[in-house]
């Protein structure tokens, strides 16, 4: 099933197995994708029509085994995709999303395949299963069942449908966006460029050049036009700034994501309803630690009343420094970041420009692989290897000078890429069929310059992405399907979330926060402000953000709204969300829930993490501190390197003893009294 002229199907003869970048094509993908769903079909052909009595091993292990070669193609056009598109790609993606959906969807459908599970799974007490087997085995079952292996007839095919048209839409919505965001761009004369500090000329500067704009630009990039929000002085200008970025995705025309968002939505409800739950919140949330809607409310709302109760109070301190400088009128969302960025400056003598010098991109890299060093005996050698694009940089992982993983990243902010943040896998731990180490990679979204500096809020990113990584790079499990992040949505955010709080320890700051001209560590006068500041303008951030997380559990619940934009109103009215402040994602750009099916139903996740990894954190500081040996290696044995094979809340509970309570989280956002 290998061609010789096309790269994606060959055992790749390079070091650590790692695509050969340099020798792939564009045209090179659509023909390996059908070779490759070729194979994976004759595979599962060959699983199904076994005449052998269905075991563990002949069915459950072999569809484990089955898919390599459409992983490996899937692995690298799915990173370039995302990371590094072009309209050949953007092209392919539309092609493929349905192709694959009906792949996926003839699997799962496959009645003679789940006959095999269904006897396996009926059959399981018997079978001297080890644990992880045993979950492996819950979660195919139940997998197929949920994609509607039951089903038959009429219902079958539509929800083959239903699930074909939510893959097309899904990659719709995601190239308006990314066709929103890289078509605005605003010039900048030179009195434009008034108040900002020489990082956000610098930014925007290259922004122009990329954009061959003759002069500087503010782009939709968030690393971009966040700063110019926050510094400049232009009313006018943040104005226009802000609204092209809240229209995203809602602009008319080919590129306008409402539609695409109320079909959606429809859909997913029928989809439910055909599987017999009575919401698509009930659907989605049956498999996640949290189980029930109303846990992800009581958790919100628990949050939600007192993080209002701040951003009211800030508001009015916000309008008042605003009324000082002579501005008539009410606080507007244009107005938030500069006046809050203001009030930091002030309050805790803070400022960004001065700040950010201290936060090399590099340093910063070399801060949070010391941290792994520390906690878990990772080294990072850089590797000279043919990668995507000339901005990515790669090293191999060791412990104890054997391999365990190659880690990618990919850090600046491109025309190519989508907007965010992420992490992924191009190749997952594995021991079964074979051993095989993961290959990891980190995409940000940092404006470049020389050097490349950070905002602290960038600064928890790289850290965030990084604990993302550690989850794959230090997964120790047998079965692929459970390894690394293939875990509850509702914890899978509690590595990354946990390893951001080793940015804040002092002694990393102290080492790493060195300045970008002259070498110095930063002072420990701002070092004292910059950890101070923590909870800084905390009532806007959770706001913004709980304001998402309630309005997509809404339109998951309440039913189906006949305009997602009016029920968006409605739950934002109800909720008393304050005037100055927007949800983090409005709907026609919310690419976590209407993207994929990842995030739907499941903002909250973020959250949910976040009552753990503030509890979690206090378990090192409760033992010998943050770089505490047996919590470490407590993190790593209980959490980091188990993957899914054992259910989220059982893993939490090995790890700390209990679940968590809010107490910490509103503790750490410093919404309650410490």
């Amino acid at each position: 099933m290998t061609s010789p002229q096309n790269p994606l199907l060959q055992e790749w003869q390079t070091p650590f197995g790692l695509a050969p970048f340099d020798a792939v094509a564009d045209t090179d993908f659509a023909p390996a994708l059908d070779v490759a769903l070729a194979a994976h079909r004759a595979e599962i052909d060959a699983i199904a029509d076994n005449q052998e009595t269905p075991t563990f091993a002949n069915t459950v292990e072999a569809l484990e085994a089955a898919g390599h070669l459409l992983d490996q193609v899937l692995g690298v056009f799915f990173t370039v995709a995302g990371a590094d598109s072009n309209p050949a790609r953007e092209a392919l993606q539309r092609d493929f999303s349905p192709i694959l959906s009906a792949h996926f969807s003839e699997i799962s459908s496959n009645k003679a395949l789940f006959e095999r599970i269904n006897v396996v799974w009926e059959g399981r007490d018997s079978l001297d299963l080890s644990d992880e087997q045993a979950r492996v085995l819950m979660l195919t079952h139940r997998g197929f069942v949920r994609a509607g292996a039951a089903l038959s007839g009429a219902q079958e095919e539509r929800l083959k449908e239903i699930k074909g048209r939510l893959a097309v839409l899904g990659t719709q919505f995601t190239q308006n966006l990314l066709a929103d965001e890289r078509s605005w761009f605003m010039k900048l004369e030179e009195a434009d460029l008034e108040g900002l500090p020489d990082f956000a000329i610098d930014a925007a500067v290259a922004a122009g050049e990329e954009k061959d704009a003759g002069g500087p630009v503010v782009t939709l990039s968030r690393s971009l036009i966040t700063p110019f929000l926050q510094f400049s002085p232009r009313r006018d200008l943040r104005k226009r700034a802000f609204e092209a970025w809240e229209a995203r995705g809602a602009n008319g025309g080919e590129t306008d994501n409402r539609a695409i968002a109320a079909e959606t939505l429809a859909l997913r409800d029928e989809r439910a309803k055909l599987l017999g739950y009575e919401t698509f919140a009930d659907y989605k949330l049956e498999t996640e630690m949290a189980k029930t809607p109303q846990a992800v409310r009581d958790l919100l709302m628990a949050v939600w009343k007192p993080a209002r109760a701040q951003a009211e109070a800030d508001a009015q301190i916000l309008q008042r420094m605003m009324q000082d400088d002579g501005v008539n009128g009410d606080l507007a969302p244009w107005d938030w970041r500069y006046y809050a960025e203001k009030r930091r400056a002030a309050e805790h003598d803070l400022d960004e420009a001065a700040l950010k010098p201290y936060f090399q991109l590099d340093r910063m890299i070399e801060a949070a692989f010391a941290c792994a060093n520390r906690l878990f005996g990772l080294e990072f050698k850089p590797l000279d290897v043919p990668l995507y694009h000339s901005d990515c940089r790669a090293w191999d992982v060791t412990r104890n000078g054997e391999h365990v993983a190659v880690f990618i990243g990919d850090y600046f902010a491109r025309g190519s890429k989508r907007s965010g943040a992420w992490c992924s896998a191009m190749r997952a731990q594995a021991k079964f069929p074979q051993r095989q180490t993961p290959v990891v990679i980190n995409v940000c979204n940092f404006a470049k310059g020389d050097p490349a500096l950070l905002s602290y809020d960038d600064a928890r990113t790289l850290f965030h992405e990084f604990g993302h990584a550690l989850h794959q790079m230090l997964s120790d499990v047998t079965y692929e399907s459970v390894s690394g992040t293939s875990v509850a949505r509702d914890f899978v955010e509690l590595p990354s979330q946990l390893y951001e709080h080793w940015l804040e320890v002092p002694e990393v700051l102290g080492e790493f926060a060195t300045h970008a001209r002259t070498g110095a560590p930063m002072p420990k006068e701002m070092l004292d402000k910059v950890l101070g500041a923590a909870t800084f303008d905390m009532g806007f951030q959770t706001v913004e953000y709980v304001a998402s997380a309630l309005v997509d559990l809404a339109f998951h619940e309440d039913g189906v709204p006949e305009d997602p934009m009016a029920k968006q109103r409605k739950v934002l009215d109800d909720l008393g969300m304050p005037d100055a402040i927007t949800m983090r994602h409005a709907t026609p750009h919310f690419a976590h829930v209407f993207s994929g099916d990842g995030y739907s139903s499941g903002y909250y996740s973020y959250m949910w993490s976040e009552v753990m990894d503030a509890d979690a954190f206090q378990a090192f500081e409760d033992a010998g501190g943050a770089f505490d040996s047996e919590r470490a290696r407590a993190l790593e044995e209980n959490i980091l390197s188990t993957g899914g094979s054992r259910d989220a809340a059982e893993l939490y509970t090995a790890f700390r003893g209990r679940l968590p309570g809010v107490e910490a989280l509103l503790k750490g956002r410093g919404l309650i009294a410490a």
